[in-house]
């Protein structure tokens, strides 16, 4: 069976993700913040293995890469969790560098450290490295600073290390829009019921993660003719 690493599994995306990957067959390794939202997700995952912590730890991130080795290796990274940093979202001048300095930890440092770790066993293994970033990472909106340039940091991230690694398929994709707690956060008080539930998105990337496309920027949404 193939083994996954995906972060950020308890809620949103990364749930709806990790259903889909168990059911076509992955070994899961999955992580999430609140230890009681990421028990529940894992109890619809059988035979999953949830670690509670928080990707900008080193300790956690070894966690995850050593359960992942005992399952038989990496075969797919998928560098989901995040955080929107303050909300309701500042404006620059008025951003709180302390914030800052942790979106970019969890948004940029952590996932290219767990790319570090995972390396050996994906250059092996013919793996997979799938970093979701943002439209906010490329469009300039108004007090999306701190958020979108940390994504736009692992945008390029990703693009230089599909340069360096020829061996390794390295997707960094925007899965669109979506009604999930972060959205929310974002536009605090605000009606986002329009938004697409996050599972319109898991169709693109299951198509990235089982496909041959070549390594590259992607629109989850547009990957998938409706």
């Amino acid at each position: 069976m193939p083994v996954a690493i995906l972060t950020g599994a308890s809620k949103g995306l990364g749930r709806v993700l990790a259903r889909s990957l168990a059911d076509r067959g992955w070994s899961l390794v999955i992580d999430a913040r609140d230890p009681a939202a990421l028990g529940a997700a894992a109890a619809d995952l059988p035979g999953a293995v949830a670690i509670p912590g928080d990707v900008a730890d080193p300790g956690h991130r070894a966690e995850l890469i050593a359960a992942a080795e005992r399952l038989g290796g990496i075969d797919l990274l998928v560098n989901n969790a995040s955080t929107l940093g303050a909300s309701p979202l500042p404006r620059l001048d008025a951003l709180p560098l302390d914030t800052y300095r942790r979106t970019l930890e969890v948004n940029v440092v952590a996932p290219l450290a767990l790319v570090q770790a995972a390396l050996p066993s994906l250059r092996t293994r013919g793996g997979r490295i799938v970093n979701i970033t943002s439209d906010a990472g490329v469009e300039g909106y108004e007090a999306w600073g701190g958020y979108g340039s940390s994504k736009a940091a692992l945008e390029q991230l990703s693009n230089v290390l599909a340069a360096e690694e020829s061996g390794v398929r390295v997707y960094w994709v925007d899965p669109g829009d979506m009604r999930t707690e972060m959205h929310q956060d974002a536009f605090p008080g605000e009606d986002i019921s329009d938004r697409p539930p996050p599972g319109d998105s898991v169709p693109g990337l299951l198509a990235l993660i089982g496909g041959d496309r070549p390594s590259g920027r992607y629109s989850a949404r547009a990957l998938v003719t409706p």
